[in-house]
């Protein structure tokens, strides 16, 4: 779930202007899942861009405040949301911590990386949920560390039914600065897209795996 409107509003604005998302209806893209899509998420362009930065550092920072109370640690989930995780806990003073998709096979073979104490309150920041089951690994692996996830924050959401069954089979709470029907609205409205598109872009989004598949 989104925090509220105009923050998705403002992220599908800034995300857009940076090509952070692309939306291309009519020569899609291909995911490394193999799944034919018209849009390309790649959320560690912000990490470039100072303002933008910082709009979703403190914006993030503030509805994670609000939504869960300051939290004993910031977890990232590597490799996307090291960055933007990392800048979030700057801002609330907290440390920081990364979990790895699984444990290294060498020197310590940690997954988790980062130091943390049984029994700490942590909040997860993603940069992307597509189906969720990477970002619920993390939320695994942290609680078998004898961690308290209080939640996940991510920048952006593709909105697909299979993450929210999956978020809500694991009982862990979502919420997102921005999302991709408040995404198709904002290209709609900027020219980004026509009428046509969007209603190639919503076929897309309610059934991906099969979307354009011959």
């Amino acid at each position: 779930m989104i925090f509220n409107k105009h923050t998705a509003r403002k992220t599908a604005e800034v995300l857009l202007q940076i090509n952070a998302i692309k939306l291309n209806p009519n020569d899609p893209f291909i995911w490394a899942s193999g799944w034919k899509s018209p849009i390309y998420c790649d959320n560690r362009i912000i990490l470039s861009f100072p303002t933008i930065r910082n709009y979703i550092r403190e914006t993030m920072a503030k509805h994670i405040e609000k939504q869960y109370g300051k939290p004993d640690v910031i977890a990232g989930v590597a490799t996307g949301a090291i960055g933007i995780g990392m800048l979030v806990a700057e801002y609330l003073s907290v440390p920081f911590i990364y979990v790895r998709p699984k444990a290294k096979e060498h020197g310590r073979k940690n997954q988790i990386e980062g130091y943390v104490e049984s029994g700490q309150n942590v909040v997860v920041v993603e940069d992307l949920i597509s189906t969720g089951q990477s970002s619920l690994n993390a939320v695994k692996a942290l609680k078998e560390a004898h961690l308290n996830v209080k939640g996940m924050v991510a920048i952006f959401s593709y909105g697909f039914d299979v993450s929210k069954e999956n978020f809500e089979k694991e009982n862990i709470t979502l919420h997102t600065l921005g999302d991709y029907q408040t995404l198709l609205e904002q290209a709609l409205d900027t020219n980004y897209i026509t009428q046509k598109e969007l209603e190639t872009l919503s076929e897309w989004n309610a059934n991906p795996s099969e979307w354009n598949a011959i």
